[in-house]
C-alpha cells in the first residue's frame, strides 16, 4: 500500500466488487470503512468499477460516463492533488474520478450487466417485497439460501397495510404489471412511518415488462414520485427441467384468445430471440395457428432489427415448431394418466413443487397408533434430479407399481450388503455409498406414499365413471346428444369444474354441440350453480371450447382416423405409441409434431386445413460455416413451443418420442404456462359479483 494513500470501502454484490465513499457536502467526503452512513451522507460508487467487465470497451468508458452524467446518474469529482487513492493511477495533472449514485449503478446494471449480475445487485440492496405469484418462478432460479448469501435478510410478501418493520434504506417491489397490485403498493407507501424512516428509497421492478397503465395508476394514487427507479426485469423463459422451459404467464390463453392481447406473444418472441443468441439461429420454423404466426412474424422482425450482428454460434436446434393451444383443445380437457400428470390433476404441481396430505408421510412408530399426526402439508420438489422420479414420471400410472416394487427389492438387497462387508476396505466402500442409498430409500418411501394416495382416487367408482365418459367422447361415441352421466352429475351438484370439463370435451369431440343440446346444458348449469356463471359460459363459447355446431358435418372422426388419435390396443406397461399417456388417446398436438418429423405435414394437408389457424413454414439463413453436418446416428433437435399452455401428459409423450431408438429426433419443450384441464378452465372462469348494496 502506498504511504498515505486513501483506501475505499468495497461493496460486494457477490458477482462484483465496487469501491465507494460517502459525500457529506459539495466539498467533503468520508471513506466509511464499514461504518453506517449518517442521514446526510450519500454513497457514491467508483465509475471504473461500475462499468468494468461489460460489453463497453475501456476506451469508450469516458463517453459512457458522460452519457449517464447527462441523466444525473454520474458525476466527475475533482480532488486536491494532495490526495492519493490506493490502486488508482490518475492520468494528467487533474486529480478527478467518475462516481455513480446508487440509482446510476441500478441503471447501468439493467443496461449492461448479465441477468445473474442484475439479480446480485438487486439482492445486495437488502429488502425485497415480492408479488406472491413470482416467488415460485424466481425460486427456480434464485433460491432463498442464495439470496441470504447476498445479504438479503429481509424479504416480504406484498400485502395490504403498512410494510413490515425493516431497518433498511432501500425497498424493492418485485411485481407483475397488474393494476390491483399497484393499489396495494400505494397503500404500503402511504402508510410508511416517515418519522422512523425519513430517507427510505423505493424501487419497483415489473416482471416481465413495464406498464404505462400501472405507472399511471401509481401517479393517480399520488405515489409515482416516491420511486427512485421504475424498471423491468425481462424474465421470459424459466428452466423447469433439462428439457422444459416455461414463461409461467398465468393468463396467456385468456389474453390471446379472449382479450386479443398479444403481450405474452411479444415476450415469447423475445424469449426465442434470447434462446437463439445463446444456442444459435434455428434454421427451420414450422407453425400452426394465429398466435404461432404472430410469434414467428415478431421474432423474424426482431432478428432483422438486430442486423449487422450475425450470430456466429453453431445451432443446437434444427427446427422450431410453434403450436397454438386452440389447434388442440381436446388434450388438456382429458384426464392425464401419466404419473406426473395424475399428481398434477389431483394435487396440482406448482413451480416443480407439490403439497400433499401429511398423514401418509408421518414416521410410523410402534405402539403410538395415530396420535400426533402432522397437520402441515408435505411439500416435495419434483424434477429429474431425483433418479426414481425421472424414471417413473412419464410412465402410465398403471406401470408405476411394478417399478416401485422392483426398486424396493434392489434397495433392500443393497442394505443387506452390509452383512457381507468383512474387510476394512469393504466396510469403507459400504459407508461411502450409504448417503446415496438412504436418499434412494427416502425417495422410494415418498413415491410409494404418493402412489397410494393416487391409487385411492383412481380405483374409486367416481373416477372410473368419469374416465369412461371421457374415453367414449374421444373415441367418437354418443357425442351428439345430452349425456346422461353429465346430467346426473349436475343433478348431484358435482364440482362445476368437472361439469365444464366434460361438456367442453363433448363439444370439442363433436366440433360443437347441436343448439338444443347446448341450450339444455347451459340452462341446467345456470339453474343449478347460479346465474353468476353466465360470463364463464360466454368466455368458454368465445374461446371455442363450448360452441354451437355451425355445420351439419362433424369433422372430428376424420381428424381422429387420419392422425390415429384413438388406439384400442394400448400397452401401458411397455408402450409402443404416445397414446399410453391417456390410455388410448394420442395427444393431437404431439401427433402433429411426430408427423412433422416423419413423413412430413404434406401427408396430412386435409386435416391441417380443418384445424383452426394458418399453417406456415419459414427458413432462417445461416452463414456457410455454421450449417451443421450430422454424424451418423446423431439425433436432430426440435424445440416445440406451445402457445397457450401444455400438460404434463403431452410433455411425457414428447419425451417418449425422444427416447425411441429409431426416432431420430430429440424434443425440447417450451410453453407460456404449464396447465391441466382444471387450471385451464379456471383461467377462463369469471364470477359476477353481487352489487355492493
Amino acid at each position: 500500500m502506498e504511504e498515505g494513500a486513501l483506501h475505499f470501502s468495497e461493496w460486494d454484490t457477490g458477482k462484483r466488487r465496487m469501491r465507494y465513499m460517502f459525500l457529506c457536502s459539495p466539498n467533503s467526503f468520508k471513506l466509511g470503512h464499514g461504518q453506517q452512513a449518517e442521514e446526510n451522507m450519500i454513497p457514491v460508487f467508483l465509475g471504473a468499477d461500475v462499468v468494468a467487465h461489460t460489453s463497453v470497451r475501456t476506451e469508450n468508458h469516458p463517453k459512457l460516463h458522460a452519457k449517464f452524467s447527462k441523466k444525473g446518474l454520474a458525476a466527475k469529482l475533482n480532488f486536491s492533488s494532495d490526495f492519493k487513492f490506493e490502486k488508482l493511477r490518475l492520468a494528467g495533472a487533474v486529480n478527478s474520478l467518475w462516481f455513480y449514485s446508487i440509482q446510476g449503478v441500478f441503471r447501468v446494471a439493467f443496461d449492461l450487466y448479465s441477468r445473474e449480475e442484475q439479480l446480485a445487485v438487486i439482492e445486495s440492496l437488502q429488502a425485497i417485497v415480492w408479488d406472491e405469484y413470482l416467488t415460485g418462478p424466481f425460486g427456480l432460479i434464485a433460491q432463498y439460501s442464495l439470496l441470504k448469501e447476498h445479504e438479503v435478510e429481509k424479504m416480504f410478501t406484498l400485502k395490504a397495510g403498512p410494510l413490515p418493520s425493516a431497518d433498511v434504506k432501500n425497498i424493492i417491489f418485485f411485481v407483475r404489471p397488474k393494476l390491483e397490485l399497484m393499489d396495494i403498493i400505494a397503500e404500503n407507501i402511504k402508510r410508511e412511518d416517515k418519522g422512523r424512516f425519513p430517507h427510505r428509497d423505493f424501487h419497483i421492478l415489473f416482471v416481465p415488462h413495464r406498464s404505462l397503465l400501472c405507472e399511471q395508476r401509481l401517479k393517480d394514487l399520488g405515489v409515482l414520485g416516491s420511486f427512485d427507479h421504475r424498471e423491468e426485469y425481462r424474465l421470459n423463459l424459466i428452466p423447469f427441467d433439462g428439457d422444459l422451459l416455461s414463461m409461467e404467464s398465468e393468463n396467456a390463453f385468456k389474453e390471446c384468445y379472449l382479450e386479443n392481447d398479444q403481450t405474452t406473444l411479444y415476450h415469447a418472441a423475445k424469449g426465442l430471440i434470447t434462446l437463439q443468441a445463446l444456442y444459435g439461429t434455428i434454421p427451420q420454423i414450422f407453425g400452426k395457428g394465429e398466435c404461432a404466426r404472430h410469434v414467428a412474424n415478431m421474432m423474424i422482425r426482431m432478428k432483422r432489427e438486430l442486423s449487422g450482428s450475425q450470430n456466429q454460434i453453431t445451432p443446437v436446434f434444427d427446427t422450431l415448431l410453434l403450436l397454438d393451444r386452440n389447434v388442440d383443445m381436446l388434450t388438456p380437457l382429458a384426464t392425464q394418466l401419466s404419473y406426473e400428470g395424475l399428481i398434477d390433476e389431483v394435487y396440482g404441481i406448482q413451480n416443480s413443487h407439490v403439497k400433499l396430505p401429511p398423514e401418509k408421510f408421518a414416521p410410523k412408530k410402534q405402539g403410538e397408533g395415530g396420535k400426533d399426526l402432522p397437520t402441515e402439508a408435505k411439500k416435495l420438489l419434483l424434477n429429474s434430479a431425483e433418479e426414481l422420479y425421472a424414471e417413473i414420471r412419464d410412465k402410465n400410472f398403471n406401470a408405476v407399481g411394478s417399478v416401485l416394487s422392483k426398486k424396493a427389492k434392489i434397495i433392500s438387497a443393497a442394505f443387506e450388503g452390509r452383512h457381507n462387508a468383512k474387510t476394512v476396505g469393504e466396510i469403507k466402500q459400504f459407508v461411502s455409498q450409504l448417503p446415496h442409498m438412504q436418499a434412494e430409500r427416502t425417495s422410494l418411501a415418498n413415491h410409494t406414499s404418493i402412489a397410494e394416495l393416487i391409487k385411492d382416487i383412481t380405483t374409486s367408482e367416481a373416477f372410473f365413471d368419469n374416465l369412461t365418459v371421457e374415453q367414449e367422447f374421444m373415441s367418437g361415441f354418443d357425442t351428439d346428444k345430452v349425456n346422461t352421466y353429465i346430467e346426473d352429475c349436475i343433478a348431484k351438484k358435482d364440482p362445476l369444474i368437472k361439469i365444464l370439463r366434460l361438456v367442453c370435451l363433448q363439444s370439442v369431440c363433436n366440433m360443437g354441440l347441436k343448439p338444443k343440446v347446448l341450450d339444455f346444458y347451459k340452462k341446467e348449469i345456470l339453474q343449478t350453480y347460479g346465474y353468476e356463471h353466465i360470463l364463464t359460459l360466454h368466455n368458454l363459447e368465445k374461446a371455442g371450447l363450448l360452441k354451437p355446431q355451425t355445420s351439419s358435418r362433424n369433422n372430428y372422426p376424420t381428424i381422429r382416423k387420419t392422425l390415429r388419435l384413438w388406439m384400442d390396443d394400448v400397452n401401458e406397461q411397455n408402450p409402443n405409441d404416445i397414446s399410453y399417456v391417456y390410455s388410448g388417446y394420442a395427444p393431437l398436438s404431439v401427433r402433429l409434431a411426430q408427423v412433422l418429423v416423419r413423413p412430413g405435414w404434406r401427408s396430412i394437408e386435409e386435416v391441417l386445413k380443418i384445424l383452426p389457424g394458418p399453417q406456415f413454414e419459414e427458413r432462417q439463413s445461416l452463414p456457410a460455416g455454421l450449417v451443421k453436418k450430422r454424424q451418423q446416428g446423431e439425433n436432430k433437435v426440435m424445440l416445440v413451443f406451445f402457445l397457450g399452455g401444455v400438460t404434463f401428459a403431452e410433455i411425457a409423450a414428447l419425451r417418449f418420442l425422444s427416447q425411441l431408438e429409431d426416432g431420430g429426433t430429440e424434443y425440447i419443450i417450451a410453453t407460456t404456462k404449464l396447465i391441466n384441464g382444471t387450471t385451464w378452465i379456471k383461467s377462463l372462469m369469471e364470477k359476477l359479483e353481487p352489487p355492493p348494496f
